[in-house]
């Protein structure tokens, strides 16, 4: 059928696509011994491990070995659809070169009490190297052999076949209008003449500051005209803003820094523990930036020189008092951000005292500097979406990171491509 040169598009059941029960879990580690794994571009701690296809740019990769011996990890890409399901290829199909490399480059820690060994690799290696744009896992695993997985890892590289306009608004709706943040996203194929794209065939998807536990997804845009297609529904790009991260200092075990209470270094061992102020829900309260980094960590010290191979590990404690000291009823809170690997699950649970009134996690962390925030959930509906206002507090001013993705599945593919990609920032006067 034949389209009318201005065409618009009613989305009638526009609801956020979840990623289905059966996708991987990219982001998890399987070894106890595998500490502070981070990921980025190289030479951009604070970037997030996004190659476009074709650039000669490489990803930095650094993690601990607390077992302090020398191992033989060996690194591969698995490439997945959008929704993180594996894709129906061979890896001939997407990868040039060799399938597995090893990682060689490793030192022993020096002048810290928790010994350990330091891994950093960069990838991926020149001549061994994914071919086509999509979502991939980083799979590390000993020995060659890839049923001894140590960690995976999400790995993105974009094609530019779109061009992407992003947009954060305020809402227009009153009664969501101090609490949330909507974004108006506009998609445009890249010097392609006449439609090569019907509504259906693209698919959108939203990350909040890199949490892919929270990212909504769209398959029909709001309204199409010729080659420009628009994704507007609330359904889809209505978040929550939450307030700015919440952050501790620990780049120095020997001097208490302003959000941390005590520090205890025991003499007889190598143990260090460092507990953290007690933290407050901020519903109603407006916070400032104080070095928001979206929920990241960057390994940094300034106790040592050298912070990969001199840093310290400390058993760090978190404490959230609820109003009243009273247990949120129903609620499972969560200790959440890259320290917890964004994942609501039993390393990031943390338990309720009765006796204080207070939840507490402790988390084993390297000298750095961290954000983090507190999220509940419904303990009975696993599959019910995590929430912040009952902790955090929402504020339409909040700067939030969001990254956008556009993919499509080309007619006889077996594998969903990236095609597009843009970040945009909230940046409301407050």
């Amino acid at each position: 059928m034949r389209q009318p040169e201005f065409t618009i598009f009613l989305l009638i059941y526009c609801l956020p696509i979840c990623i289905p029960a059966n996708a991987q879990n990219p982001d998890h580690i399987f070894s106890r011994s595998i500490q502070t794994i981070k990921l980025y571009k190289a030479g951009d701690p604070r970037s997030y491990p996004l190659l476009v296809l074709g650039d000669r740019e490489q990803l930095e990769l650094h993690f601990d070995d607390l077992d302090a011996d020398i191992k033989n990890y060996y690194y591969t890409f698995q490439l997945c659809n959008a929704d993180w399901t594996p894709a129906n290829l061979q890896p001939y199909d997407y990868l040039r070169g060799f399938l597995t490399n090893r990682i060689r480059n490793y030192r022993p820690s020096s002048l810290s009490q928790v010994r350990y060994t330091h891994y950093q690799a960069f990838l991926p290696e020149s001549g061994s190297e994914p071919t086509r744009a999509g979502n991939y896992m980083l799979k590390v695993f000993l020995n060659d052999d890839t049923s001894q997985l140590a960690f995976t890892k999400r790995v993105l590289i974009a094609s530019k076949k779109v061009a992407i306009n992003a947009q954060v608004k305020q809402p227009f709706d009153g009664q969501i209008l101090r609490t949330h943040q909507q974004l108006q996203i506009g998609v445009t194929p890249v010097q392609v003449s006449g439609n090569p794209f019907a509504p259906t065939d693209l698919h959108v998807w939203v990350l909040q500051n890199r949490g892919w536990q929270l990212a909504q997804a769209q398959k029909t845009p709001t309204l199409f005209r010729g080659n420009y297609f628009e994704y507007t529904d609330q359904g889809f790009s209505l978040f929550p803003a939450g307030q700015e991260w919440r952050w501790v200092d620990l780049r120095s075990f020997r001097l208490r820094s302003e959000r941390v209470s005590r520090i205890v270094d025991s003499d007889s061992t190598a143990r260090v523990d460092i507990w953290v102020n007690p933290d407050y829900p901020r519903e109603g309260k407006m916070s400032f930036l104080n070095r928001d980094i979206n929920g990241a960590y960057i390994v940094e010290s300034r106790d040592n020189p050298n912070a990969q191979l001199q840093g310290e590990y400390a058993w760090v404690h978190f404490s959230f008092i609820p109003r009243g000291g009273r247990v949120i009823p129903g609620r499972s809170v969560y200790l959440y951000g890259e320290l917890t690997n964004y994942a609501l699950d039993s390393n990031s649970k943390m338990k309720y005292d009765p006796v204080s009134g207070t939840y507490t996690k402790t988390c084993f962390l390297k000298q750095g500097y961290y954000n983090y925030q507190y999220l509940s959930s419904d303990e009975e509906d696993r599959k019910s979406t995590p929430v912040n206002h009952l902790t955090e507090g929402d504020y339409w001013g909040t700067e939030n990171e969001y990254l956008v993705l556009v993919y499509v599945r080309p007619v006889g593919a077996r594998a969903d491509e990236l095609i597009g990609h843009a970040w945009v920032r909230s940046a409301f006067q407050q």
